[in-house]
């Protein structure tokens, strides 16, 4: 689609936002959101009829790309079939996305809890854990993130944690693996994962581990930096839960449906945890969604023990119609596979080899359309391009970078000192080097701030 220009609707858009809307994570008179005309694949434009390629995936959940026609149909099919039903009856579209879903999660996550999306999916599987343990506390991770709800913000392990947290949520945070900024001294991968795995059982002892319900990690954490676990990590984990009856939670919120080239992240560790919560790609966010899945020992829990929690929207029908179309649509042409072929064999070399051509580039990571930058001041030391929460001046460095991008025609999504590289999963290989070309180009800018 060619964006026509109409540069008085976009001011009328942006005037009524700026008097009326009530943004997310900001200060309100500091930002200045962008008024978007439109969206189609995996760019979107203003109404001045600036094209961008979107590098963030809306907030990483249009793993599909923007209005892909068969999931538009679908919602418009079930739209004009039965908008909406409670949660307590059996409905086509909601029956028919459960089943597709267990279809694809690991082992006996057979059950599925349908929620409005990552962070109460979150909340709902640390309830059911708490319940089915009778035991207080959950264990998750510094630099992790699992949603802006109570609970969930609780267990995030980033700032974003502090404004809410009154220490009285049951939560205990710890130290995951990551080499590259280790806190236990390692030197090697072998060595991140034995020390973190160590402490992690350290913790569980001195907390004690009659106390611990659950512990909560996302398999590759994302806004924190797409840190990949070291190969054993996660079956650890999962050894440690077995020994001390703990229940495993893996989010797969942002890692889950095709982002890592596997249809959860999962798949990539050969583990299976006793809850997983998903939302975002599920239905590429067309139509809020979020869930948990379910293992058979928990839902056994709840067979004859009505289970204490709900949502008037759970499994809103529109929402289902749009996970079984966007599912049916993965599979047919081959998305997940595009995902793993493009992260391989051109997202992934490229963006290694700016850490040969740009001082500002520490270290990449990733896996299928699932990447990070590290940027940094010094490769030696590791600085990073700017402080630990910085804002204001501070921030220079990485809103001179942001701003490059967006010059050029992409749309980044810049987290602290890193960049991610997150497209659609169905992106095509023109428009993945027409991006690349692009961070590339802006990456001299961050250059400019290094040492």
């Amino acid at each position: 689609m060619t964006p026509q220009p109409n540069p008085q609707v976009g001011a009328a858009v942006k005037a009524a936002d700026r008097a009326h809307v009530f943004h997310s994570w900001s200060a309100q008179e500091l930002i200045d959101p962008l008024p978007v005309a439109g969206a189609e694949g995996s760019h979107f434009w203003d109404y001045d009829g600036r094209r961008y390629l979107d590098f963030t995936s809306g907030l990483v959940y249009t793993n599909i790309g923007y209005q892909h026609p068969k999931v538009v149909a679908a919602i418009q099919e079930q739209a004009a079939t039965m908008t909406t039903f409670a949660p307590a009856f059996a409905v086509e579209a909601r029956s028919e996305a459960a089943r597709l879903i267990a279809e694809r999660t690991p082992g006996d996550l057979d059950k599925v809890f349908f929620t409005n999306g990552g962070a109460d999916a979150v909340e709902h599987a640390v309830r059911m854990a708490r319940l089915h343990t009778g035991r207080p506390k959950v264990l998750s991770a510094y630099r992790s993130y699992h949603g802006g709800t109570q609970q969930a913000v609780n267990l995030t392990g980033d700032p974003r944690r502090w404004a809410s947290d009154a220490g009285t949520a049951g939560v205990v945070h710890f130290w995951a693996p990551f080499l590259y900024r280790s806190r236990f001294y390692a030197e090697t991968e072998e060595q991140e994962c034995a020390r973190a795995l160590e402490h992690l059982e350290t913790t569980i002892a001195f907390e004690g581990p009659g106390t611990i319900a659950a512990i909560i990690l996302e398999t590759i954490p994302g806004t924190a930096g797409i840190m990949i676990p070291p190969p054993g990590y996660l079956a650890g984990v999962r050894a440690l839960c077995d020994k001390y009856g703990i229940v495993f939670i893996l989010d797969e919120v942002m890692a889950g449906f095709g982002r890592t080239g596997e249809w959860f992240a999962a798949d990539l560790f050969d583990v299976v945890p006793d809850l997983m919560t998903f939302a975002k790609g599920v239905n590429s966010g067309y139509v809020p969604l979020g869930g948990v899945a379910i293992s058979g020992a928990i839902a056994e829990t709840f067979a004859k023990r009505p289970y204490p929690g709900g949502l008037t929207y759970s499994g809103h029908p529109l929402a289902c119609a749009a996970a079984v179309a966007t599912i049916n649509v993965m599979a047919e042409e081959g998305v997940v596979q595009n995902a793993a072929d493009l992260g391989a064999t051109l997202i992934g070399p490229t963006l290694r080899e700016f850490t040969d051509r740009h001082p500002s580039v520490g270290e990449v990571r990733g896996v299928g359309m699932f990447w990070a930058l590290d940027l940094v001041k010094n490769k030696e030391t590791r600085e990073p391009l700017v402080p630990y929460n910085a804002s204001g001046e501070a921030n220079t460095p990485m809103l001179a970078f942001a701003t490059a991008a967006k010059a050029s025609g992409l749309w980044p999504f810049v987290n602290m000192n890193r960049t991610h590289v997150v497209p659609p999963c169905n992106i095509t290989e023109a428009e993945a080097k027409e991006g690349l070309a692009a961070l590339d180009a802006a990456l001299t800018v961050a250059d400019e701030y290094t040492d």
